[in-house]
């Protein structure tokens, strides 16, 4: 399908009809950025009801990997759904279960043998290393990062430390989880510089956190993304996966890495530590694990993984259809699909470092792969955060037919399906071009 291509006002009258029955029925707790209302898609490009095709660089939040509806993922999901639905592997033995468990132990940043528990989304794989990690340590503690985004179930929202909004009204949290700095190198909250940078942020967590307020011996993990997501697309420097990382040792805590967005090809390898030569006793995956089907997946050392029958279940985890798509996407990424993630990823990546030479509100530009975050800021020099900015740059591309995400405070995320062509990453970086540039006029933002 071509796109951009804009028919009618946006959102056109079948989508307003839609969104008017969607404000009487349908929870209000949804973040709507802007009045999308999709009828279907094609790789990176999505229609509406009316007609209107767009450039997708959501996703459908970093799901879509192999982009909409592709069709070996579809043969994938049809010739399973013929054979049976659902079977819950609680109870029973299917055999694409047992197949992408062992493909997952074969792919997994974590050494040795390697079991895996499903579940259906990104918070229940969090809540399954939560639980893992205290069965398996007889240790009652854990530790996150702020802007972390970990989930919205209770558990996982006692991680979660993105945004307040997430977690008013919904306290007291799950006890026992501390929070640390976390590797936000252009705003270091230490105040260092990045070309120096020996991740000295995480001086608070060894000299604060686990000196006055926790002891060592009774934390049971470290939960880290090791590229942050919700929190802005941050990219620490190595050391400070390094370091966590002897730091967990040092005190015999496991380590739990969190590759619920960043895993699956989106930084043009299968997962983002694999940048950082990073391995962890648990890997939590899900997004883009099925092209767009509900699954997560909780992988641990098998060591770790000795929970007892009945300690730990899910009836519609592991659902044999999405296994069925996650074995077909593990293919498509493997095959071609990541090394397009990391060629168009770094093609995206140097057109925008160019728009930013001449638009004063683009800070910095950052990520990898596919994975990639425009910070927004109304004054380069004070970094003065454009929050405001950055919702209008949304609403600007998304009228002339682009979707875009934010993420932290004032950033932007690309996180396009990965089939993204180089020729439609140039089609993005125009609107983009055209978007900030708009802003940047309304709000007198100077060049």
């Amino acid at each position: 399908m071509h796109a951009p291509e804009i028919k009618t006002p946006l959102p056109g009258p079948k989508a307003r009809a839609i969104i008017e029955k969607d404000a009487a029925f349908v929870s209000p707790s949804y973040t709507r950025p802007y009045p999308l209302v999709m009828a279907r898609g094609d790789g990176a490009v999505v229609e509406d009801v009316d007609g209107n095709r767009f450039l997708d660089c959501a996703a459908g939040i970093a799901v879509t990997s192999t982009g909409h509806s592709h069709p070996e993922v579809v043969q994938a999901i049809v010739e399973q759904a013929r054979k049976f639905l659902h079977m819950s592997g609680t109870d029973f033995y299917y055999e694409p279960q047992v197949r992408l468990a062992e493909e997952i132990a074969r792919i997994v940043p974590i050494d040795g043998p390697v079991r895996t528990f499903f579940g259906n989304s990104g918070a229940e794989a969090i809540e399954a290393a939560m639980k893992l990690a205290r069965y398996a340590s007889k240790r009652p503690f854990l530790i996150a990062f702020l802007g972390s985004f970990h989930g919205r179930t209770l558990g996982s929202l006692s991680l979660t430390a993105s945004k307040a909004v997430q977690r008013r009204g919904f306290g007291p949290a799950a006890p026992g989880v501390f929070h640390a700095p976390y590797a936000e190198c252009y705003r270091c909250p230490v105040g260092l510089k990045p070309e120096t940078c020996q991740a000295e942020c995480l001086r608070f967590l060894e000299d604060q956190v686990l000196v006055h307020l926790v002891a060592p011996d009774e934390v049971a993990a470290i939960v880290v993304e090791p590229i942050q997501g919700e929190g802005g697309y941050l990219v620490p420097p190595k050391a400070f996966h390094d370091r966590l990382a002897a730091l967990a040792k040092h005190h015999g805590i496991l380590l739990v890495i969190d590759e619920v967005q960043s895993g699956m090809g989106r930084t043009g390898r299968m997962f983002a530590s694999e940048h950082y030569g990073l391995k962890g006793d648990m890997v939590a995956i899900a997004k883009g694990v099925a092209s767009g089907m509900p699954l997560g997946l909780t992988a641990a050392r098998a060591e770790v993984m000795e929970w007892k029958p009945g300690a730990h279940a899910s009836t519609f985890g592991g659902n044999p259809v999405s296994c069925a798509a996650a074995l077909a996407t593990i293919k498509l990424l493997q095959e071609s699909v990541m090394a397009n993630a990391a060629a168009v990823g770094d093609h995206l990546m140097a057109g925008l470092r160019e728009l930013a030479q001449y638009h004063p509100m683009i800070g910095e530009v950052r990520g990898k792969g596919l994975m990639i975050g425009v910070e927004l800021v109304r004054d380069r020099t004070t970094k003065e955060r454009a929050g405001k900015e950055r919702d209008a740059v949304e609403l600007e591309a998304f009228t002339r037919g682009l979707l875009v995400l934010g993420a932290g405070r004032n950033a932007l995320r690309l996180c396009p399906p990965l089939v993204l062509t180089r020729a439609q990453a140039d089609v993005v970086l125009k609107i983009l071009d055209e978007s900030i540039g708009a802003v940047e006029r309304k709000s007198g933002i100077a060049g």
